[in-house]
């Protein structure tokens, strides 16, 4: 049985579908202004393990992520410019041709990341008519009410509110940080239509009933999520980043509009830091995967190193970290190269039980590694990892049974790695693994094969 842990009421709850045998998952995508950063990715990795492990699981998996084209203001609130739009100034381009390349850029980034494609990605841009029908279905509700540069949704009206993050809404309200906008009647109130400005001409903007304007960020995804998924669906992920506002304002507005939960299931995944500090632009250190690949970096061992801590904790990323990732990826996959081919397997009992223990990647991995290093038969080792990559979706089926092609080990390694086999036959493992130091020494790495074999390979 899966267990999950549900963010809305803060423990691990066994995972139960609305629909036997299916599942809705509905992930918040890119804002797509600027390239994504490797701590946004790591949040779509958790997603696509996720998924993978119900897939594999036997559930049938919609899954859908929204584009975040325009609304998304700056600073996350209701005032400033559209970040979208502000690329377009700065740029002195089209707003859409701006979001279009950064879109094809994410999903190239998550595709070398061997990231499932979500079987919906609707653009905000796409369903204005469905945002517009919410908002007008809430203010029919009564929970809106106008300000001369939007309509917003009134928090002090939905008694709920608060209820993921788990503040009363006076406890948000003396948290929440102060925007210029002296006619919201709560802190916590947010825009679910934002005016055009009578001053500058916007390049997205739409007639709705209550005039020239745009979504807020918020109800793209209220609108989009019950229009691809129903409401209630199954499970709803995002960063941790989320919960306070985002989250907590989807959940407000979708439940006020249909009287019905939104998600039964919250998932959040953690912060990636740099060198122990928070990501950012103005930190210097919001680096893009284009960063990591022109270091020398194979896109998997980004993956893999995500894999090495749990999704609900802290992962601090530095450049040498990734380097112990990259090795050990490229031992792993040197271990399966060894193995023959195969299409199909079972997955083993603890990488199960792990991955069911609400996706333990770090236990996972140690299961994997276990597995090659254990006493069953080169096939039965294939059959695990083939099903048990399903999962991880580092790419290890794409190398069993690939000869490996290194560099040619030298005289003195070759020696002693031949002194090595007779230790080992002789059963004098004391000798074996001395002789395995000093060929590690000098910067190979010998992998032993079955009956009696071995590969010597580059560190």
């Amino acid at each position: 049985m899966l267990n999950l842990w549900n963010s809305l009421h803060k423990k691990l709850e066994p995972f139960e579908p609305i629909v036997s045998g299916n599942v809705g998952m509905y992930c918040c995508g890119p804002t797509v202004y600027n390239p994504a950063t490797i701590g946004n990715l790591r949040s779509y990795v958790f997603e696509d393990v996720l998924r993978r492990m119900l897939e594999s699981s036997g559930y049938s998996v919609t899954h859908v992520m929204n584009i975040t084209d325009v609304g998304h203001l700056v600073g996350d609130g209701d005032a400033g410019e559209d970040k979208v739009e502000r690329e377009a100034v700065r740029q002195k381009r089209a707003a859409y041709e701006i979001a279009r390349e950064m879109e094809s850029r994410f999903f190239a980034d998550e595709e070398r990341l061997n990231i499932l494609r979500p079987t919906n990605t609707p653009r905000a841009t796409e369903n204005i008519p469905e945002q517009i029908a919410l908002i007008h279905d809430l203010e029919k509700k009564g929970f809106t009410y106008r300000t001369s540069d939007g309509i917003y949704f009134d928090t002090a009206k939905f008694a709920p509110y608060g209820k993921l993050s788990g503040q009363k809404l006076e406890e948000k309200e003396a948290g929440t940080r102060i925007e210029v906008n002296e006619e919201k009647k709560n802190a916590t109130d947010f825009a679910l239509w934002k005016f055009s400005p009578t001053d500058v001409q916007r390049q997205m903007e739409w007639e709705s009933p209550w005039g020239m304007g745009f979504p807020g960020w918020h109800i793209e995804c209220s609108a989009m999520s019950v229009k691809y998924l129903g409401q209630p669906f199954d499970i709803h992920c995002g960063g941790i980043d989320h919960i306070a506002v985002h989250h907590e304002n989807e959940i407000a507005q979708s439940e006020a509009a249909y009287d019905r939960p939104l998600a039964n299931y919250w998932l959040h995944n953690e912060f990636l830091t740099v060198d122990g500090r928070r990501m950012g632009k103005s930190e210097g250190n919001a680096f893009t995967l284009d960063e990591v690949v022109a270091k020398g970096f194979d896109p998997l061992a980004l993956r893999y190193f995500y894999l090495t801590a749990h999704y609900r904790s802290k992962l601090n990323f530095t450049w040498e970290a990734l380097e112990g990732a990259q090795n050990a990826l490229k031992k792993l996959r040197n271990a399966c190269r060894l193995l023959p081919a195969a299409k199909t397997g079972e997955v083993v009992q603890e990488f199960v039980l792990a991955l069911e223990a609400d996706l333990n990647t770090p236990q996972a991995l140690a299961v994997v590694w276990e597995v090659l290093k254990g006493t069953a038969s080169d096939e039965e080792k294939t059959q695990a990892i083939v099903a048990m990559d399903e999962v991880l979706g580092l790419g290890l089926v794409d190398v069993l049974g690939v000869p490996l092609v290194e560099p040619v080990a030298p005289e003195e390694v070759r020696v002693l790695a031949e002194e090595r086999r007779e230790a080992r036959a002789t059963k004098n493992w004391k000798r074996s693994d001395e002789l395995r130091a000093q060929i590690e020494a000098r910067g190979w790495e010998v992998l032993d094969e079955s009956e009696g074999g071995y590969a010597l390979i580059a560190k």
